[in-house]
């Protein structure tokens, strides 16, 4: 692993309230009590919880973060978005950009770009995602994908340093498939690869796995050197899933 973190992101999607907070505290509390400290633990929660679960786990080691924003810096008559302006204010540190749900709602790479420097320019960590589709699997173009997602979402882009890249296999996510140990070492490599290609740097590259991480698969998972740590969905949901994802990731 080429960073000293593995990180732990919680994609809640489309779930929880302010009683929610209760399962961020347990896993707070079951970090401190197994002494877990090398890692990074994230909860992109709906926006509708970021300045409650914000103001509520400030002692905590674990960070907020929103699932998407909107491309623009300044306000603008665009019903029911918000901007990483935004975001920042209310507490998030961390922002989810490029999701293929996202992408299949009509983010293009351009508008993915845009969002990704108008996060950074506001402060934001950007957890960026990239991944093929089944179809471009089985057309064997899954580094031709991969390479043009990357090229367009962070054209202009100087440095890695607020950039966490998500590999999630769009055929993964909540399927209960992931991608062989061959199928994910290819991906990983080819991402890092041109990472550093293109960002003439080794040390800034952090590059986490997403699609259908589960307690089950964990180990497995976490024996791949090229995992800098895993970007969770359903799993996230459940205080024991999540528990035991970290917990299996260090047996």
């Amino acid at each position: 692993m080429t960073n000293k973190f593995k990180y732990f992101i919680a994609n809640w999607k489309m779930f929880g309230d302010f009683s929610s907070i209760k399962i961020v505290n347990s896993i707070s509390s079951y970090l401190k009590r197994a002494k877990i400290k090398k890692n990074k633990v994230i909860f992109c929660v709906p926006s509708t919880l970021i300045s409650h679960f914000s103001k509520n786990i400030k002692k905590s080691n674990i960070s907020i973060g929103a699932q998407n924003c909107h491309y623009l810096d300044n306000y603008g008559p665009y019903t029911g978005s918000l901007n990483a302006k935004m975001l920042r204010e209310v507490g998030a540190k961390y922002v989810i950009v490029g999701h293929s749900e996202n992408r299949k709602e009509g983010d293009t790479d351009k508008i993915i770009n845009k969002k990704i420097k108008s996060s950074i320019k506001n402060n934001l960590i950007v957890i960026f995602c990239i991944g093929e589709t089944l179809k471009q699997k089985r057309k064997k173009t899954t580094n031709k994908v991969l390479n043009n997602q990357i090229k367009k979402g962070l054209s202009g882009l100087k440095s890695l340093k607020k950039i966490i890249v998500a590999y999630e296999p769009v055929w993964s996510i909540g399927t209960g498939i992931i991608p062989s140990e061959k199928e994910l070492n290819t991906s990983l490599s080819f991402v890092r690869r041109k990472l550093i290609s293109r960002f003439k740097t080794k040390n800034l590259v952090k590059v986490v796995y997403g699609g259908s991480v589960n307690p089950k698969n964990i180990s497995e998972l976490s024996r791949n050197n090229e995992i800098d740590g895993f970007l969770i969905g359903g799993a996230s949901q459940s205080k024991k899933k999540f528990i035991d994802i970290i917990k299996n990731c260090y047996m």
